[in-house]
């Protein structure tokens, strides 16, 4: 077997697979519940630009360790590297069996949802959602160029119709300048902040998902970097601009009392079918983050099992299309026993979204600890700002896992025991395999 899956994803590819994760349906949910807490639309734009920059703080991060490492895995093999294979097994463990399985089952929910509302049809959620996910995870299985190619389809679909959005609100010119005057609210801005930056911050989530599959990207030490840097850049400008058309077109205190504001807005754009628009893109940009999903999650697993670290055949190389097969539907059938027994997108998101800040966090200590255990280790490429983008990107973690927690601790912590059995998990795989050498030498 190879030790790696060969490199057939360039800049374009990589960008589109990063920027498909990260535009899901945050940026047509999120507004209306930021302008609940939040009553300056000024002072929003300001903090999505501050959203921006601290995603862009962890992109340096990863594309110092993107281009150290750069084998598929991601944040495992990060992990792996700097704080050890207890870690690693941890983190690998909750991803497996929490973190990417639920994720995909989310967005397949959200998807399944306004597949029945485009369509005017009222099948199962849960049907539409196993459908989609056998759909993506063939595709996946099948071809990686293909799903590069499919990846930069949508994702090319989804910013030309959020820039669409932003085109038509500038050159129809309906908006008004009126609702970018502050409203008033019952929490002061400073108590405020730390909701708006959840969501926020959880809106331009799924980031660093493309170093899952360094060791698929051509030119990595020179590619990495680019598609960390300009993915993130390209995302900061285009939310910040379609906020600012919400804004122009529907005053605050009305967005706050919005499930979600792009339907209004393509209705006060273009008319009434202004809403079926809206929902077609949201199909798109959803599935697009879909495909990424899978794409991306089955790569911790398969360089989880080629360490050694998790069962063997999750390792396998497909030996016609060159792609991880089985970790690819192992991720399915575990997505799917997510739909079936969790079902709904608010379950879903509660049960993978905060766990994945305690591992960013780790992941950056990871920088911190390999710059002074491994100085002599080639970097071709070096966080800027060091240390203290590595250290600021640590406490923003730190903060985002207690606010996941203390937002609603019943439904939290029973998630953060699946990750804390991962210790224990670890050691007993270490047991097993060390009692499996003995029993195999002579």
């Amino acid at each position: 077997m190879s030790e790696d899956l060969p490199r057939r994803i360039g800049f374009w590819g990589g960008s589109a697979i990063m920027v498909g994760i990260i535009i899901g349906s945050g940026i047509f949910a999120t507004p209306p519940v930021i302008a609940k807490y939040m009553g300056s639309p000024a002072l929003i734009l300001g903090l999505w630009v501050v959203g921006g920059v601290l995603s862009l703080f962890g992109a340096l991060v990863y594309a110092e360790l993107a281009t150290m490492f750069p084998r598929s895995g991601g944040m495992y093999v990060y992990l792996n590297e700097g704080l050890g294979s207890r870690v690693a097994f941890t983190f690998g463990w909750t991803y497996l069996l929490l973190s990417k399985p639920f994720a995909a089952a989310a967005i397949s929910d959200i998807l399944a949802t306004h597949i029945n509302e485009l369509f005017n049809i009222s099948m199962s959620r849960q049907m539409i959602s196993a459908v989609v996910i056998v759909v993506l995870t063939v595709i996946n299985v099948v071809t990686v160029k293909g799903s590069s190619i499919m990846a930069m389809v949508l994702t090319s679909l989804k910013v030309l119709a959020l820039a669409a959005i932003v085109g038509l609100g500038v050159l129809l010119a309906k908006g008004s300048s009126t609702n970018f005057s502050t409203a008033p609210r019952q929490l002061s801005a400073w108590v405020a902040i730390a909701p708006v930056m959840y969501g926020i911050l959880w809106t331009y989530d799924g980031w660093a998902d493309v170093s899952a599959i360094s060791g698929e990207v051509n030119e990595p030490a020179r590619q990495l970097p680019r598609i960390l840097l300009v993915g993130i850049s390209a995302t900061i400008l285009l939310y910040v601009a379609v906020n600012a058309i919400y804004f122009s077109l529907v005053p605050i205190d009305e967005m706050g009392n919005l499930k979600t504001v792009a339907p209004l807005v393509m209705e006060r754009l273009i008319g009434p079918k202004g809403a079926k628009v809206v929902t077609a893109i949201i199909v798109i940009s959803t599935l697009g983050a879909g495909h990424a999903a899978i794409l991306t999650g089955a790569r911790v697993t398969f360089a989880q099992a080629r360490d050694g670290l998790l069962f063997r055949f999750l390792g396998r190389v497909h030996p016609q299309f060159q792609t991880p097969d089985v970790s690819l539907w192992a991720q399915a059938a575990l997505s799917m026993i997510a739909i079936f027994f969790w079902g709904k997108f608010e379950d879903l998101a509660e049960g993978y979204g905060f766990t994945l800040w305690i591992f960013h966090a780790l992941v950056a200590a990871s920088v911190l600890v390999l710059r002074r255990r491994r100085p002599d280790v080639e970097r071709p490429y070096k966080c800027w700002g060091y240390p203290w983008v590595p250290i600021v990107f640590i406490v923003i973690c730190v903060g985002m896992t207690v606010a996941y927690i203390a937002n609603d601790p019943k439904k939290t912590l029973p998630w953060l025991g699946v990750l804390f059995l991962g210790l224990p998990a670890h050691a007993l795989w270490k047991w097993r395999t060390k009692s499996s050498e003995r029993n195999m030498s002579p």
